[in-house]
């Protein structure tokens, strides 16, 4: 009778345990909370997903939503400018204290720069960017609450390292673009770039004189989901370029690049200096405007900054006119050009008409901008694979430029006033000169001319003018590609037909050979039997007849 109950037990036994196994399956199968939720952040739309065989068009409006994206993503970084003065009134501080928030804005930058753009070579570009700009989203709404200057100050670092989708755009346009039209694709996003910085200075200040400076927060909150939203619903799901790299050896090989590519170095070190003369500019002016003979607010002061949209309309047109058409080299000289002409005008006439700072203001721009865009384009060729990478090195030096220019220009206004302090800037351009002229428009090593001085592209459908690059696999091909290549496909096929033909021409001239000396061999000799036979056939009769009967 225990025998029963003993099996009656094991059975229950193996029940529970097979229950118990079910229930962890079952946990282990269902996704958690966080899983669902970023299955649908992430998930992508049937016209977003990637086709190797056709991959998506690199559109207008896509360029356009690219540079949308740059501009209201660079804006978190200048929204504090002009209220600084609020911030520290309602945060109960010094200005010197206040004074703090750009600075650890642009070193968040600094860090996100260096350290987290190297990932688009190694990730793929939709996922990293949706991370980056729904965190740098969620992260504001803590400089909309928040009573305390730390905080507030500490928020402003985290969203500064992850403002950093600008450049990761202008590599993927890079990418995307056809290398004769690089530039004017690359000059939208850059123009991005100016609205975002004038739109953020501009209604920071307009909004905090009628509302409270929160609700620039609240507008720059609001923008960045717009902008998530956007980029899920529009932005192609592309692969990542990079699958095996190591992150640590990534960030070694941005080093090893500048001592393998001197039109790398020749680049950066071109962007610093002419960085070095914008930001100079830029930040004495208030004390030119503000000071006699002027003495301007601050209102009349922050609509210089309206300037640039002057440049940021001409700039994908001259791109598309100048840059795309000739040698880059060409196309830095002719922007070194304008802002050397911008600097001694506005340098010589500042302290007697106003006319001078305003020119300066529109041909610096249009000068570093142009320079820098056709830097970009030539710098994008040499390593098609670590284009993230490359715009790191070139990022880096430009933010050091800015800096010398803030931090010398300051310095030199205090002791030699206007004139001074747009002497540095001359002196830069001067500089910018000598590099440039170092090396030719051809030329591929460190120091020379080689190459020839031609300044028109030996290879129209490059970048660089003479470096014939491959079609990266994320852009779709051009029709003029696509007919090159049926061309090609149709002539490799002649030219396998023709060596087939080759081929089987010498087995046909043997058999035909073998064929028809038999058929002549073979007719001789039934003529000759023939003839025999006939012969034969003759003297037999001949025969019989003379032979008695």
């Amino acid at each position: 009778m225990e025998k029963p109950a003993e099996t009656g037990d094991s059975s229950e036994q193996q029940l529970d345990s097979s229950n118990a196994s079910n229930d962890d399956e079952q946990k282990h199968t269902t996704p958690s909370t966080w899983h669902r939720i970023s299955a649908k952040i992430f998930w992508v739309p049937p016209n977003c997903r990637w086709d190797p065989e056709e991959p998506p068009k690199f559109s207008m409006a896509l360029n356009i939503l690219f540079a949308f994206a740059g501009a209201f993503t660079v804006a978190n970084l200048y929204y504090n400018h002009p209220i600084l003065n609020i911030l520290a009134r309602d945060f109960g501080v010094s200005y010197d204290k206040v004074a703090q928030i750009p600075t650890v804005a642009q070193a968040g930058y600094a860090v996100g720069l260096f350290f987290l753009c190297p990932l688009g070579d190694l990730l793929k570009r939709r996922p990293f960017v949706l991370s980056l700009v729904l965190f740098t989203a969620t992260m504001s709404i803590g400089l909309c609450v928040t009573d305390s200057l730390e905080v507030f100050s500490a928020i402003q670092f985290i969203t500064g390292v992850t403002t950093v989708t600008p450049q990761l755009m202008l590599p993927l346009v890079g990418d995307l673009a056809p290398p004769n039209k690089r530039a004017a694709a690359l000059s939208i996003v850059v123009s991005g770039f100016v609205l975002g910085i004038l739109v953020a200075r501009l209604l920071s200040g307009i909004m905090t004189n009628y509302t409270s400076w929160r609700n620039v927060y609240w507008m720059s909150v609001g923008l960045q989901y717009a902008i998530f939203g956007s980029l899920w619903a529009f932005m192609p799901d592309y692969p990542a370029t990079n699958k095996r790299l190591n992150y640590f050896k990534m960030l070694w090989s941005m080093p090893v690049m500048l001592t393998k590519h001197p039109i790398l170095v020749q680049a950066c070190l071109i962007s610093y200096f002419t960085s070095a003369t914008f930001t100079s500019f830029w930040t004495v002016l208030t004390f030119l405007l503000a000071g006699p003979p002027y003495r301007y607010d601050s209102v009349t002061i922050g609509l210089f900054a309206l300037i640039g949209i002057g440049t940021m309309f001409s700039t994908p047109l001259y791109a598309r006119l100048i840059i795309d058409r000739f040698v880059p080299w060409f196309s830095v000289i002719l922007g070194m050009t304008w802002s050397m002409i911008g600097i001694c005008v506005g340098a010589y006439t500042g302290k007697i008409t106003v006319a001078g700072p305003i020119i300066q203001a529109f041909f610096l721009d249009l000068g570093m901008q142009t320079a820098q865009i056709a830097n970009r384009s030539s710098i994008y060729a040499i390593e098609p694979q670590g284009r993230n990478r490359v715009n790191t090195c070139f990022m880096v030096f430009t933010f050091f430029g800015q800096l010398t220019g803030t931090s010398v220009g300051a310095q030199l206004y205090s002791r030699g006033g206007w004139v001074g302090s747009q002497s540095f800037s001359v002196g830069c351009i001067g500089m910018a000169y000598l590099l440039t002229f170092a090396r030719g428009p051809f030329e591929k090593g460190w120091i020379g001319w080689h190459g020839g001085l031609s300044i028109r592209k030996k290879h129209l459908e490059s970048a660089d003018g003479h470096t014939a690059e491959a079609r990266n696999p994320l852009r779709r091909m051009t029709t003029k590609e696509k007919d090159a290549q049926a061309a090609k496909a149709a002539e490799d096929g002649d030219l396998e037909k023709q060596v087939r033909e080759e081929d089987q021409r010498p087995a046909e001239r043997a058999m035909e050979d073998l064929g028809g000396s038999g058929n002549d061999d073979g007719m001789e000799i039934r003529d000759d039997v023939e003839k025999g036979s006939s012969r034969e056939g003759v003297d037999g009769v001949a025969r019989s007849d003379k032979q008695p009967g």
